[in-house]
C-alpha cells in the first residue's frame, strides 16, 4: 500500500503532537490531525477492493453517527471517561484485527497472538479505568483481586501456547483471558494514579495499532501507531516524575488503606459568604486560582473568567492560575477547560513555575483541587499522596476553599487546610459560589 500521500500524512500527524503541546497551538494541532486522519480513510478506501467499499462506508458511517453523538452530549467533567473509553475501542479493534489476521497463513501466528494480547487488555483495562472514574470507591478487596491476576496471567499464557494452534475456540478463548486480565489488573490501582493509567492505556493503544501495522505490511499504521504509542509512553513518565512516583509501585503496588482515625475527631473550621470572598479579592494585590475537579464538574469555569476579567479591569488585582500536572482527571484536564472559557494562556502556570509565589500572595482561590494542596503530602508518611510534589498554598494570607462538603479527595483522605485559621470554606456548588461572587464584585465597583 504506497502512496506519494504518505510523507505528507505522517509530517501531518507530527505537526499535530507537536502542536498539542500548547494551549495557543492545539486548535490547529486538532485540525491537522483530523486533516491527516480523513486523508489516511480516504487513501485506505482507494486501494480497498470494490466489493469491500459498502461495508467499509457503512462502517465509517455508523462509527462517525456514534462519536458525533457521544462528543456532543458528553459533559466536559467527564472527558477523562470518554478517552479511558477511546483507548479502550482503539484497543478492540486492534484485538479483533489478530483475530482475524491469526488464520492468514502468511503472517507469524505469534505476532497475530501479540495483537490480541495488548489489544484486549487494553480494551478491558479501559473499561475498568472507566468505572474507577465514575465511581470513586468500588466495593472490592485489592488483595482477593491481585491474588485472581495471578491466576489469570498464568492461565493467559498456558492459553496463548494452545492459541498458537490457530484454533478459533483456542484462539477466542486467549482472548477473553485477556480481557479478564486486563481488567483485573487496573481495578486494584489506586484512584489518585488514574491519570497516569489514562496515559498508560493511550501508549498502549497506540503499540497496539503498530502491531498490527506490520501484520498487514501497512507503514502508516506503524508510523502513526509509534507516535500515539511513543506520546503515551513519554507523558506516562512525565507523569510519575510530577507526582513522585514510581511506575512499577503505580502499577503492581495499589496504595495501602490509610489509617483514619485522626479524621474522625471534630475539627472547627470556618464558614465564609460569597462577600467575605468577594470583600477580600477586590483589596488584594495577587490572586491565584487553582482549579480541581470541582470546577470541571459544576462547570464553573464561564464564571471564573467573568471574575478575572473582573478582578483585573476594575480593581487592579494580579489574577493568575496554578495548574498542577495531575489537576482534574487525566492530563491536561484543566487547561481544556480554561481554554474553553477563554482564559488566556500567558495567565496560567504550571506547578514549578508559580508555587514560589504563593508566599506573597493575598489570596488563594480553590475550587475542588483538594489532594494536589494537601500539605500531608509532605509530611504524613502513610498517606496515599506522599512525596506527591503539592501546590504550597498554605503560605498565602488567606484561602478560600469552594467544596460541595468537607468530604475528602480523590485519594480518600481529609486536607488539614480546610480547618486552618487563614482558611474560609465555601460551601456549595462552585459555579453558583462563583457567580455569587462575580456579583458582589460588579456591585461594589
Amino acid at each position: 500500500m504506497n502512496s506519494h500521500f504518505f510523507p505528507f500524512i505522517y509530517a501531518l500527524f507530527i505537526l499535530a503532537i507537536n502542536a498539542l503541546s500548547e494551549p495557543r497551538k492545539a486548535y490547529k494541532g486538532n485540525l491537522w490531525a483530523m486533516i491527516a486522519m480523513c486523508l489516511a480513510i480516504f487513501i485506505s478506501f482507494y486501494h480497498l477492493p470494490y466489493q469491500y467499499l459498502p461495508f467499509a462506508i457503512l462502517s465509517l458511517a455508523c462509527g462517525a453517527i456514534i462519536g458525533i453523538i457521544t462528543a456532543k452530549r458528553i459533559k466536559i467533567s467527564d472527558l477523562p471517561q470518554m478517552v479511558a473509553l477511546l483507548n479502550g475501542l482503539g484497543g478492540l479493534s486492534a484485538g479483533i484485527i489478530g483475530i482475524i489476521e491469526i488464520s492468514a497463513t502468511n503472517h507469524p501466528i505469534w505476532l497475530s497472538i501479540i495483537i490480541i494480547f495488548i489489544g484486549f487488555t487494553t480494551f478491558s483495562g479501559s473499561i475498568a479505568a472507566f468505572l474507577k472514574l465514575n465511581y470513586n470507591k468500588l466495593p472490592l478487596d485489592n488483595k482477593s483481586i491481585r491474588a485472581s491476576c495471578f491466576i489469570i496471567l498464568i492461565t493467559t499464557a498456558v492459553s496463548a501456547i494452545y492459541a498458537y494452534s490457530a484454533d478459533l475456540q483456542y484462539v477466542l478463548g486467549f482472548a477473553i483471558l485477556c480481557c479478564l486480565l486486563g481488567f483485573f489488573f487496573i481495578l486494584p490501582i489506586g484512584g489518585a494514579d488514574m491519570a497516569i493509567i489514562i496515559s498508560i492505556l493511550n501508549s498502549f493503544s497506540g503499540w497496539s495499532t503498530v502491531m498490527v501495522g506490520f501484520s498487514l505490511n501497512n507503514t502508516l499504521m506503524i508510523i502513526t501507531g509509534t507516535i500515539i504509542g511513543a506520546s503515551g509512553t513519554i507523558l506516562s513518565y512525565i507523569m510519575t516524575k510530577a507526582m513522585n512516583r514510581n511506575l512499577l509501585k503505580v502499577l503492581f503496588t495499589p496504595f495501602k488503606e490509610f489509617d483514619k482515625n485522626n479524621q474522625e475527631q471534630i475539627k472547627t473550621y470556618h464558614i465564609g459568604t460569597p462577600r467575605d470572598a468577594a470583600f477580600l479579592m477586590e483589596n488584594a494585590t495577587k490572586v491565584i486560582i487553582i482549579p480541581g475537579f470541582g470546577m470541571a464538574a459544576a462547570g464553573a469555569q464561564n464564571e471564573l473568567a467573568n471574575m478575572v476579567r473582573i478582578l483585573k479591569n476594575n480593581y487592579n488585582v494580579i489574577t493568575k492560575f496554578a495548574i498542577h500536572p495531575v489537576a482534574g482527571r487525566m492530563p491536561g484536564h484543566m487547561n481544556v477547560l480554561l481554554a474553553e472559557a477563554n482564559i488566556n494562556p500567558d495567565d496560567v502556570f504550571e506547578l514549578k513555575d508559580i508555587n514560589q509565589e504563593f508566599q506573597t500572595t493575598d489570596v488563594v482561590y480553590i475550587i475542588g483541587a483538594n489532594d494536589i494542596t494537601n500539605p500531608l503530602a509532605k509530611t504524613e508518611k502513610n498517606s496515599p499522596i506522599y512525596k506527591m510534589p503539592i501546590l504550597e498554598v498554605e503560605r498565602a494570607k488567606r484561602i478560600l476553599f469552594v467544596k460541595r462538603s468537607l468530604g475528602p479527595g480523590y485519594s480518600g483522605i481529609d486536607n488539614p487546610l480546610f480547618y486552618a485559621d487563614n482558611t474560609l470554606m465555601l460551601l456549595g456548588d462552585a459555579k453558583e459560589i462563583t457567580k455569587k461572587i462575580v456579583t458582589e464584585l460588579e456591585e461594589n465597583i
